[in-house]
């Protein structure tokens, strides 16, 4: 394959291509090893975009696949996209923004998109310098980096103005808080190891804890990301779902 006159990112099987067509990124090129079976996956999981992926889709051998990652995915696809331009806006958030303080754990990042992407919040930022477009975050996140946008920091004095509440085991308990998390909100969480660093710790306006039973640890990063968000649209007014185009 060319190389692409803009930066790309390998979208690894076929939920990644469908996520990333759903939200509207621009495909170079997208291959599959068995296209029949593939189109048979979309009409089970994705007729929404069953013509499209006729289309688009280019039959290949397997190693032209492993040339863009080295592992085949179960789905024998694997495509070439676009990468957005798009940033977390400084101002008009209307859900909270989550930021990764320096983590290390590629599947744990996307497991943060997809949640982030599922549960409608405004983006994903990570510090540090792990890059949160890595091909192995875009397959943990299904292609999700395309519903929101995701970008990095290389330290916390470059976020976005907001109120940070950062998760810390110290902070107040997130069901004692007085007023709901506003929508403007940076919610930050610091690497299962390490923790916050502490320029993002003195960057927070508020210490926030989950609640855990005495002698646990930690949760996992994305469990704290999720009970964090459930949390905030818990206390949001309800909207109402729209259709839902396929899994």
């Amino acid at each position: 394959m060319t190389e692409p006159d803009e930066p790309t990112v390998v979208l690894d099987g076929f939920h990644a291509l469908k996520h990333a067509l759903r939200f509207g990124a621009h495909i170079e090129r997208a291959l599959t090893t068995d296209k029949a079976a593939a189109l048979d996956l979309a009409r089970q999981l994705a007729p929404d975009l069953t013509d499209r992926l006729a289309t688009l889709l280019e039959p290949a051998a397997p190693e032209e696949l492993t040339a863009l990652t080295p592992r085949l995915h179960p789905t024998g696809v694997a495509a070439l996209a676009v990468r957005p331009a798009a940033d977390v806006p400084a101002t008009g958030r209307t859900a909270p923004t989550v930021v990764l303080d320096n983590p290390r754990h590629l599947g744990n990042i996307g497991a943060v998109v997809r949640l982030a992407a599922g549960t409608g919040a405004t983006g994903v930022i990570t510090t540090g310098t792990t890059d949160p477009w890595h091909p192995h975050v875009v397959r943990a996140a299904a292609g999700l980096h395309f519903a929101l946008p995701v970008t990095r920091r290389t330290s916390p004095d470059e976020l976005p103005p907001g109120p940070l509440y950062a998760l810390d085991p110290e902070g107040q308990d997130i069901r004692t808080l007085a007023e709901p998390i506003p929508p403007d909100a940076l919610l930050a969480f610091g690497s299962e190891r390490h923790g916050l660093t502490a320029a993002t710790r003195a960057r927070a306006t508020h210490l926030i804890a989950l609640p855990m039973r005495p002698e646990v640890s930690s949760y996992n990063l994305a469990t704290s990301v999720a009970m964090t968000l459930y949390h905030w649209l818990s206390t949001s007014p309800a909207e109402p779902a729209g259709p839902a185009p396929g899994r």
